[in-house]
């Protein structure tokens, strides 16, 4: 069948990196069920079970090999996906078809394997967004003293400097960087808890040794890099981390859709602008176009993201006593898309304040030409300290309104060349050398080992 005559994801397809989109792959799931059956008979042989070193050989031996058609084949005839895998694993393993999945229930695999997507899933995305930091880090620092005309409601108010606005863009990235950190310290393995998470299963396994049973779960927990096992569960891991985590993925989206939108605003006036290629189509009926396509995708994109984050709440309060399984169907396009949209994010992030184009002799004349409204309330503030009327001189300042700045500083006997653009900028700069220096520089020092490749931007 031709690819193109079905449905593709535009994650997979179009926005997403290789990396994420694997992460949540076929091959990447039903191979992490396996190491997980395959770390339960390594245990369960370590504390004293039947299991032979032949056994657990055959079973490394096809982590990665798997038929998914049989696997489809047996899912039919089951209606249950666990237990197909479990069939199709054991046709390629004779010896230790008799141990796969010994004791254990469906969320012994399918939980855990969620928990291992999600670490990792986080952790690539976290390296991702400390490499925006440090692309925005430097915007700031190049741009810290370069004046701009900074708006309240879109309307005009008063001076301050292109690399401040960019570090209102860096201080919200770095608060979602450090939720993202702490989520990925923090996330517990399900571990082996049993039909209702109760472990009766594995403690009669072990004719009721609890040390055991605990030592089971610890032992496979450091298997898959998890320091911390879930103390008290159904059959399932609270699906409170699910909430927690895309509402963290929804912060971040809402963090991108900030920074996007503004830089679309910009763009309108040119002080901000994407650069473009020279074949670029910015219209098909206006030739002359250039549009911030890559700003208007993040923005786009999200909204899809803060948009899934509403699903895990419904999922918590819907949980019924130790488990129900409406989750289970809604969890598999929620939590993957979220994920999925984030990275095309992050993506394409990258790629904008790569290729971000400065214009900071339009910001500054922009800036110029508003000088004469926005120094009034200084000019006010001095002439009043000097012994003036206050009301007088805002009446004065009233009726030159709208004149240039030598005319009122003549009117007013002021030194013209007092009131410009830099010397209404207040602590802007110095604000932004200490927040780099003081909150994003150490951050960013802590994670200086960390490289990552962000895939270009094609189209």
């Amino acid at each position: 069948m031709d690819v193109h005559s079905e449905y593709t994801s535009p994650f997979t397809a179009r926005y997403a990196s290789p990396e994420m989109s694997h992460l949540f792959s076929a091959q990447f799931k039903i191979s992490t069920f396996r190491h997980l059956w395959t770390s339960l008979a390594k245990a369960e042989q370590k504390l004293g079970l039947p299991i032979t070193h032949q056994q657990i050989a055959e079973l490394e031996d096809h982590i990665h090999t798997i038929d998914f058609t049989a696997a489809y084949q047996y899912e039919k005839r089951f209606r249950h996906d666990i237990m197909a895998h479990i069939y199709a694993y054991g046709d390629q393993c004779p010896k230790a078809k008799s141990i796969i999945h010994l004791g254990a229930t469906s969320s012994y695999i399918t939980d855990n394997t969620d928990l291992i997507q999600l670490k990792q899933a986080l952790q690539l995305l976290l390296h991702k967004l400390i490499h925006i930091l440090r692309l925005l880090e430097a915007f700031a620092a190049k741009e810290a003293a370069s004046p701009c005309l900074s708006y309240t409601h879109f309307q005009p108010a008063q001076p301050t400097t292109i690399g401040k606005r960019g570090c209102l863009w860096l201080q919200d990235f770095l608060l979602d960087a450090q939720e993202w950190e702490r989520h990925i310290a923090s996330l517990p393995f399900l571990g082996a808890k049993g039909a209702t998470g109760t472990q009766a299963s594995f403690l009669a396994l072990f004719e009721g040794n609890a040390a055991k049973v605990q030592e089971l779960e610890t032992l496979i927990a450091h298997d898959f890099g998890f320091a911390k096992v879930l103390p008290i569960a159904g059959q399932t891991y609270t699906r409170k981390f699910d909430l927690n985590i895309l509402n963290s993925l929804e912060s971040f989206g809402a963090s991108a859709h900030k920074m996007a939108t503004d830089i679309r605003l910009l763009s309108h006036d040119g002080e901000l602008t994407e650069s473009s290629t020279e074949t670029q189509v910015g219209s098909s009926a206006m030739p002359y176009k250039r549009n911030p396509i890559y700003s208007e995708r993040i923005c786009g994109l999200s909204r899809f993201v803060i948009s899934l984050a509403q699903n895990p709440s419904y999922t918590v309060a819907t949980q019924w006593l130790e488990r129900s399984l409406d989750d289970s169907s809604n969890r598999r396009l929620c939590i993957p898309e979220s994920f999925l949209g984030t990275d095309a994010i992050l993506n394409l992030l990258a790629h904008l304040l790569s290729n971000l184009c400065v214009n900071r002799s339009l910001a500054l004349s922009s800036l110029e030409a508003q000088i004469p409204h926005l120094a009034m309330e200084n000019i006010l503030m001095q002439a009043v300290k000097k012994g003036a009327d206050r009301q007088i001189v805002h009446e004065k300042l009233r009726k030159l309104s709208g004149k240039p700045m030598a005319e009122i500083a003549k009117e007013l006997g002021l030194d013209p060349q007092e009131w410009n653009a830099y010397s209404l900028l207040g602590r802007a700069p110095d604000q932004v050398r200490d927040f780099l220096k003081n909150e994003v520089h150490p951050y960013l020092l802590r994670h200086k080992n960390i490289a990552i490749s962000v895939p270009p931007i094609e189209i």
